[in-house]
């Protein structure tokens, strides 16, 4: 250091370019490296308005602390750890309680890294369960439209997936559509509780009793997987009555992610089987080097435990009276957006936040031809830093475009406020350049859509 104290700005590293091209040969003052990193991820978006995502994106200072504390306890290590082990397990009992498996106390559950992992695990144990039924040949499972970890579960596992096409104003899975498309190898028929097209949930009950009748009618009895990656901790406090989760005997198997409206931090999952005989015994491992004798079934092997420890702390901070209130209020967010979009008369809403019938979330297509299309609408709400995904719909329906926000803890009445003033300054502007060629598929990754020389005047006032 020269004379007086030093400007951070003035120090070597940041008079030069930041190492791209290779592992740099020197270091630099923690300061300094620190100071380029926090300075580049400026760039990236501000998550809170990043409606895209259905991950957590706000939590309060004590899960911050925890989250810290907990950097460097290997979760796997459950000798080394016994009480962020035991935390663990009163979380998959609490879970397991939630989604009303019979005995909650014995039920086999594990946290995870989030919904993928657990999904996956939940799609072995019922590849597992039919080998040892004696199924063979290619195994395969049923769906509607998913996320894209199940077809990453069906290349990695070899399992066929059979998704069920859409058709009409079809948007879900339907019952009436599950049994032709199940057979002696079905593994399973995955039900999304909470679809990441458009928030909406499929029909649990409806399916189980489709397959109900499927095995009267053909002797198959398929059990369900429920894919409640963002339902399965909304539903238990929004629409308790709603069936979907293990009252329904055909139901073996959950997972949802902590990490999106579990309120948990990014990496927390969980995977809960109804009972003990439902998590096949050959997937458990017996781990015995890490100083004590320990079962596991995570796909991972080591992974911090701060995750699964915040997620503990969110269940005893918030409780089910807790959790009402806060997934209530988030619907209320969700359904105040919608009301404003309904007042136009270029939007038709797809769901509009009703918890009976999906997420917290509002999906929506265009009505007529404003002169403008989504992806042009997404591109210019991008610039005042809203991200709102516009895409196509899946396969079968994929000439048909359509907009989604997901609404998260943290997302107040006050700023949908802000994002339908933001709508309306925004096609406003796209009024204004009337023959500008509209965004299309390939420039957006989503759906081409021909573009119109004219919009009418759009105000959309919040309520």
């Amino acid at each position: 250091m020269s004379e007086g104290v030093e400007d951070l700005f003035a120090l070597p590293g940041l008079g030069r370019s930041a190492p791209r091209a290779g592992f740099p040969a020197h270091g630099m003052f923690p300061q300094v490296a620190y100071e380029i990193v926090h300075d580049e991820l400026m760039l990236d978006g501000v998550s809170r308005m990043n409606l895209a995502t259905f991950c957590t994106t706000w939590v309060d200072d004590q899960a911050r602390r925890l989250m810290a504390e907990c950097l460097d306890k290997n979760i796997v290590d459950k000798d080394e750890y016994p009480q962020t082990a035991e935390l663990e397990r009163r979380g998959v009992r609490m879970v397991a309680g939630l989604w009303h498996a019979p005995d909650p106390a014995t039920t086999h559950g594990t946290s995870t890294t989030g919904s993928s992992e657990a999904a996956m695990l939940g799609g072995l144990a019922a590849k597992f369960r039919w080998r040892k039924r004696g199924g063979t040949g290619m195994p395969n499972f049923v769906c509607g439209p998913v996320q894209v970890c199940w077809e990453k579960f069906a290349r990695y596992f070899d399992v066929e997936i059979r998704q069920i096409p859409l058709r009409g104003d079809r948007l879900t899975m339907h019952p009436d559509d599950v049994a032709e498309h199940c057979d002696e190898n079905t593994i399973m028929v995955v039900a999304t509780f909470g679809q990441t097209y458009t928030g909406l949930y499929e029909d649990v009950a409806g399916i189980s009793a489709a397959l109900d009748a499927l095995r009267r009618d053909r002797g198959l009895d398929i059990p369900i997987h429920v894919d409640a990656a963002s339902g399965g901790f909304l539903a238990p406090f929004a629409a308790p009555d709603l069936l979907w989760d293990f009252r329904l005997p055909r139901v073996k198997s959950i997972n949802a992610s902590g990490h999106k409206t579990g309120l948990a931090p990014l990496g927390a999952g969980w995977a809960i089987w109804r009972e003990t005989a439902d998590l096949p015994e050959e997937l458990i491992f017996d781990v015995d080097y890490l100083g004590g004798s320990m079962a596991t079934f995570n796909l991972n092997f080591s992974r911090p435990g701060g995750q699964a420890i915040t997620q503990y702390y969110d269940f005893i901070r918030f409780g089910r009276a807790g959790y009402t209130r806060v997934q209530s209020a988030i619907y209320r967010a969700a359904q105040h957006l919608a009301a404003g979009l309904r007042k136009s008369d270029v939007f038709e809403l797809i769901h509009d936040g009703d918890p009976r019938r999906g997420i917290t979330a509002v999906c929506w297509r265009l009505t007529g031809d404003p002169g403008f299309n989504l992806y042009d609408l997404s591109d210019r709400l991008r610039s005042r830093g809203w991200l709102i995904p516009a895409y196509p719909l899946p396969a079968d329906r994929d000439d048909e475009t359509i907009m989604r926000a997901v609404i998260r803890h943290g997302f107040s009445v006050d700023m949908a406020d802000l994002l339908l003033a933001d709508f309306t300054r925004c096609m406003d502007q796209l009024k204004r350049r009337p023959f500008s060629p509209s965004l299309t598929r390939a420039d957006a990754g989503g759906f081409t859509h021909d573009a119109t020389p004219s919009v009418p005047r759009i105000s959309i006032a919040p309520t």
